[in-house]
Formats: C-alpha cells, sequence, structure tokens
C-alpha cells in the first residue's frame, strides 16, 4: 500500500469515529429530587386543601338545609296523612310555626300528593300551592316545599315513604360546637387497586333505622396497611360518578362515630388505581341528628385496623 493511500485510509478512520461520537444519543439527566422546600411546599398544599375541605363540610353541616336544621321524620301510612301543628295529626309541626292542620299528604299506590288547605302558606319554588303530586328523594330531585321557616320533601327508604322537615331557625345550627380531626398524616392517603364486579352486583345495605335498601356495587378496593393488605367494597350513587365507601375500623365507637364512616374517592384512573384519603373520613348524618337515615357498612367494610385519620366523634 503507498504512502498516499495510508494517509487517505488514516483519514476516513478519524472521520468515522468523529461522526460515530456525534450520533450517539446523549442519555438523559436523571430528574432532579425534590429539594426539602419542594417537599415543605406539596405537604403545605396538601394541608391547605384539606383545611378547606373541613371548612366546607362545617358550612355544610351548619348551613340553613344542612343536617343541623333537620327537626323531623315522619313515615306515611296508606291513605290520608294529616300534617299541621295538632299533636294529632300524622305529621307534626312545631307549634307556632304552621297551622293546626296545614293540609294532608295522601299516600296511594306508591304516589303522595299534597292538598295544602286554603290560607296555609305553603309553598314550592316561591309559589303558593293547593294540589300537587309530590317527587321523591328516590326521583333525583325531590319536590321541596316551604311554609316560613320550615321546609319539608318525601324521601323514600326501601319501601317506605316519609317526609323530612327541616328548620332554618333549628337552634342545633347555633350551638354546634364544631367537629374534630385527627392530625392530618400522608401515610393515610393510600394507592388501592380497584377490583371491578362484572357485572357489578346489586348488594343489600342496612340503615340505622333498621331498613334495608339494595346498592350498586362496581367493585372493591385492595389497598395495604401496616403491611397488611385490607379489602373496601365500593358503592356507586345513583348520579355520583365518585365511589362510595361506607367502613368502620377498630376506632369506631371509641375516638370515632360507632356507626361508621363515609368516603368518598374518584374513580379508578387509567391503570385500574383509586386514592383513598382517609384524612377526608367523616361522621355519617345520624351522628348530628336522630332523624337521619344513614346507611350502616356491609360486613366485608368492617377493618380489624385502626384508622386513626379523618373525623372524630365528640358526642354532638
Amino acid at each position: 500500500m503507498s504512502i498516499r493511500q495510508l494517509i487517505v485510509l488514516a483519514a476516513a478512520l478519524v472521520l468515522t469515529a468523529a461522526c460515530a461520537r456525534t450520533e450517539a444519543p446523549t442519555p438523559p439527566a436523571a430528574p432532579a429530587a425534590p429539594t426539602a422546600q419542594q417537599r415543605a411546599a406539596d405537604g403545605a398544599s396538601y394541608e391547605q386543601e384539606l383545611e378547606q375541605w373541613k371548612a366546607k363540610r362545617l358550612a355544610s353541616l351548619k348551613s340553613e338545609d344542612g343536617w343541623l336544621s333537620l327537626i323531623g321524620l315522619f313515615w306515611f301510612k296508606e291513605g290520608e296523612n294529616r300534617f299541621g301543628s295538632d299533636p294529632a295529626g300524622e305529621v307534626v309541626l312545631p307549634e307556632g310555626k304552621a297551622p293546626a292542620l296545614a293540609g294532608t299528604l295522601r299516600l296511594a299506590g306508591g304516589k303522595v300528593t299534597l292538598e295544602a288547605r286554603p290560607g296555609s302558606g305553603i309553598k314550592s319554588g316561591g309559589r303558593e300551592v293547593g294540589t300537587l303530586e309530590l317527587r321523591s328523594d328516590e326521583d333525583g330531585a325531590p319536590t321541596m316545599l316551604e311554609l316560613g321557616s320550615l321546609s319539608f320533601h318525601v324521601v323514600k327508604r326501601g319501601e317506605r315513604l316519609g317526609l323530612r322537615v327541616k328548620d332554618r331557625e333549628n337552634p342545633a345550627r347555633a350551638e354546634f360546637k364544631g367537629t374534630e380531626y385527627y392530625p392530618a398524616d400522608r401515610k393515610w392517603v393510600v394507592s388501592a387497586r380497584f377490583e371491578p364486579y362484572e357485572p357489578p352486583l346489586k348488594v343489600p345495605i342496612l340503615n340505622v333505622l333498621g331498613m334495608e335498601t339494595e346498592e350498586v356495587a362496581p367493585g372493591a378496593l385492595a389497598f395495604e396497611a401496616g403491611g397488611r393488605e385490607y379489602r373496601l367494597r365500593a358503592l356507586r350513587e345513583q348520579g355520583n360518578e365518585q365511589l362510595f365507601i361506607i367502613f368502620a375500623d377498630q376506632t369506631s365507637g371509641k375516638e370515632t362515630y360507632g356507626a361508621g364512616r363515609y368516603l368518598y374517592a374518584d374513580p379508578p384512573d387509567a391503570d385500574g388505581r383509586v386514592t383513598l384519603d382517609f384524612n377526608r373520613a367523616y361522621s355519617p348524618p345520624c351522628a348530628f341528628t336522630r332523624y337521619a337515615t344513614c346507611p350502616l357498612p356491609p360486613s366485608e367494610n368492617r377493618l380489624a385496623l385502626r384508622v386513626e385519620a379523618g373525623e372524630k366523634y365528640l358526642g354532638h
């Protein structure tokens, strides 16, 4: 090989090596680990969101139509149900807030019809009414009736129909001392695996009055706590995409409400995961009034675990 050929060959080798170095991808830089300041900021943001959630919950409880305004629940008999302040009626309203006989509520064929007496002052949607067929809460938005500071609507639980009565002037609203919570703890924000039921189950759920309703359960939520796996059966309420969880744990009847607590969670993500934030677990309405019809935890949702997160019970 001539000297000239050797020079050309060497130049070609150098050029090839340079091109190889140029085309080789640069390894991506490793993501920077979050600083202590960033972690503190994330924690502060979560704490702030949680405090806002607590404030909204308290405002809802104390609102004019919140659970603290509830003053009565009356179950209808078939036929005529008289209502007013007369204690002899089937539906007894507070004296001084309603006529002795404001009218009747007739139950027939599973439907309730209001027959208000002339001049009773009963309104719906701001307009005085006479005869009116009433929708129950099973039908979505029930027909709301007003009489002064009172409001009432029909509820359906199982096969029974009744009248729920609220008073925006109920002293319990002003006397309420508030709620108490465990200190916020991120360890109780857990990722659960959604295990769908195919098809969704229809499960019997008992309430505090001993009535049973059939609810839809789309699946179970499996999560770990303290090195063990637990499962909760999730329910889906009509018109609500969120999962509804009724559970009891080893704090129930001690630091938290004896009949259990409630928790909502967003639907599963693309990977089939659901975030359960037990810091947002709260007491059911029956912790605040004897006139609520709270559903109770199914046997599958009674955890052999102390969930030291969320709302405590102060014996309201």
